[in-house]
């Protein structure tokens, strides 16, 4: 079996109040898409805010590769694609530049550059927003513009905080065959989301957190996902109140 690209081993980090996420263990292994659910406020952004060094835990260890993150050298990071909460952009500048920088800062080539880019604007359909300011364009293209951003560079790891919020059908289907062709060709990615029926379509695995805390999986291709979802979610806090 591969070796975990991503691994969480025990990790557990509490905000004043008790809001966090508690001894979680998660793996993600190369080619694999693993989707996380669970209603708002179930941890999801928090776990994936430690997945990328963002927030540390206070105990329990989060490893790329199989090395702990606060051993890891900056290089790797190089090799990591995410989009948490909000589009990666900088407003007063086009597209094309946006993506041409972020290329730069993921380590692409400079003579690359130019080809990365124009991959990434076909694959996504944003050929007709490379010279429009990213504050011009609609909250859907700048989502689409973020995750091109997180793409382009073809990381070994990528981690997506709700991939499709503001997405019409067509950028969900484009943003949907860019990630599994990532995974298809040995990406890891980890991807947190509330649509259960859209990450079904492209998850191996679906986690579903409550309370910070991992509770159960669910079959993507299984029956009745919503119901499973909730059964799960319902089980759990009655296992918590009593």
């Amino acid at each position: 079996m591969a070796v975990p690209v991503l691994a969480l081993r025990g990790v557990t980090r509490v905000f004043d109040g008790g809001a966090g996420v508690h001894a979680v263990d998660l793996e993600v292994r190369p080619g694999e898409v693993v989707a996380l659910v669970g209603l708002n406020g179930a941890g999801k952004t928090t776990l994936l805010r430690l997945v990328l060094g963002m927030l540390r835990p206070h105990t329990g260890s989060v490893e790329l590769d199989g090395v702990p993150l606060d051993r890891l050298p900056a290089v790797a990071w190089a090799g990591v694609g995410a989009q948490i909460e909000y589009p990666l952009a900088y407003p007063e500048l086009d597209g094309a530049t946006n993506l041409a920088l972020a290329a730069r800062l993921h380590g692409v080539p400079r003579a690359d550059v130019g080809a990365t880019v124009a991959a990434v604007l076909d694959e996504l359909d944003l050929g007709r927003y490379a010279r429009v300011l990213a504050r011009r364009m609609s909250l859907g293209n700048r989502q689409r513009l973020g995750l091109a951003v997180a793409l382009q560079h073809h990381p070994r790891l990528v981690v997506l905080d709700e991939p499709t919020n503001a997405l019409d059908p067509r950028g969900i289907l484009l943003v949907r065959a860019a990630v599994r062709r990532r995974a298809d060709a040995g990406a890891a990615v980890l991807v947190s989301s509330h649509h259960l029926d859209e990450v079904a379509r492209v998850a191996d695995r679906i986690l579903v957190i409550g309370d910070g805390r991992m509770i159960g999986t669910l079959d993507p291709h299984g029956a009745e996902l919503e119901r499973a979802f909730f059964a799960l979610v319902h089980d759990d806090a009655l296992s918590r109140a009593s």
